[in-house]
């Protein structure tokens, strides 16, 4: 067993660049300006979330701020034909696949189950409950691969979701089936308040080890790293290569969720010390660097990212309360007696506040 790992960087912390033989980029200014404006606006988009939880328009939320560049990076990877089975923070990815952001807080406000059509966007719905959604997306990749489909799934969780039973049990069916897959955990340092350390005694890319396919891990702070790693192991995917699992290092820099406060088990110098690497400031580094951006560029991306902030708060705000007997709707195919069953009794119950005098 190798004692030591690399970890894939194109951009140092300062924003130089660094070339890597196996993973190859060339990208033009207007792709190096147009991954830091993605990752401007889904930050601005967060907070602005984060802080309508906190005004009461959402019932809960959960934050990526930090984690910007591990999910435009892999989210920019994607081809049209390709499907992502999320967990429930991937908004970066989320923006890059073309959902509306109010649908994002839709879920989170309990106006709807997802809010948008996964088939339109190659973007399945969000899974609060951790580890599932790797096992649904293992097989969706075993059936593309059945039907013959181009693309690759890219599916989604964080360090504390790959300590679950589902986690395996896909990695050892996609490995056994070579599904066209690659897994791709964030690993943020925390699993709610249990750090990755107490998880798993060696770098979690080396469990694909076990599996028989590669395992990469990435610099989740480099956009660029990411979108090399990534951009490779959907084309290994989808030419019949198999499964990949990315670990991409970063770091949760908010709450796992807002009804968590970290500062009760996080030390303040962690905090300190991961907020130097943050993905933004590393990419207007490099723009800089290589005159591909100006203090100019930089305020128009900030008045775009305030401007799409205010859209989503007056959009949620506008949103009228779904019919409480929506409830029923998409739970079967065609309805049975049970359900109508249930629905009338429902239908029943919220008659009755009306003749309360």
């Amino acid at each position: 067993m190798h004692d030591r790992t690399e970890t894939i960087r194109l951009l140092t912390v300062e924003g130089a660049r660094l070339e890597h033989d196996d993973y190859p980029l060339d990208p033009s200014p207007a792709e190096l300006r147009g991954l830091y404006r993605d990752m401007a606006l889904v930050r601005r988009l967060d907070q602005e979330a984060f802080t309508l939880q906190r005004q009461g328009e959402l019932a809960l939320w959960a934050p990526l701020e930090g984690q910007e560049a591990a999910q435009i990076g892999a989210g920019r990877a994607l081809d049209a034909a390709d499907h992502v089975f999320p967990c429930f923070r991937e908004h970066g990815v989320a923006w890059c696949r073309g959902v509306d952001p109010v649908d994002l807080l839709k879920m989170y406000r309990g106006s709807t189950h997802g809010g948008w059509r996964p088939e339109e966007h190659g973007f399945h719905l969000y899974s609060v409950v951790l580890g599932p959604s790797v096992l649904h997306a293992t097989g969706y990749a075993m059936g593309m691969e059945l039907d013959g489909a181009a693309g690759a799934v890219l599916s989604f969780f964080g360090d504390g979701a790959s300590s679950q039973g589902d986690v395996h049990e896909a990695c050892v069916f996609a490995a056994s089936y070579q599904a066209p897959i690659v897994f791709f955990c964030q690993n943020n340092q925390w699993a709610i308040s249990t750090p990755v350390a107490r998880q798993s005694r060696t770098p979690l890319s080396w469990r694909a080890r076990g599996y028989g396919f590669p395992g990469v891990q990435v610099d989740g702070n480099d956009v660029l790293a990411v979108l090399a790693v990534t951009r490779r192991a959907l084309d290994r995917a989808r030419a019949g290569g198999g499964p990949t699992l990315i670990e991409a290092v970063t770091y949760r820099m908010a709450p796992h969720a807002t009804s968590d406060d970290p500062t009760r088990y996080r030390p303040p110098a962690e905090v300190d010390l991961w907020r130097e690497r943050d993905p933004l400031e590393r990419m207007r580094r490099h723009l800089l660097a290589i005159d591909a951006a100006d203090d100019t560029y930089f305020d128009e991306v900030a008045a775009a990212a305030a401007d799409t902030a205010e859209r989503l708060r007056e959009d949620l705000r506008a949103l009228t309360p779904p019919d409480p007997l929506s409830i029923f709707e998409h739970v079967y195919a065609e309805e049975h007696p049970d359900l109508a069953a249930q629905r009338a009794e429902y239908a029943a119950y919220l008659d009755s506040f009306d003749t309360v005098k």
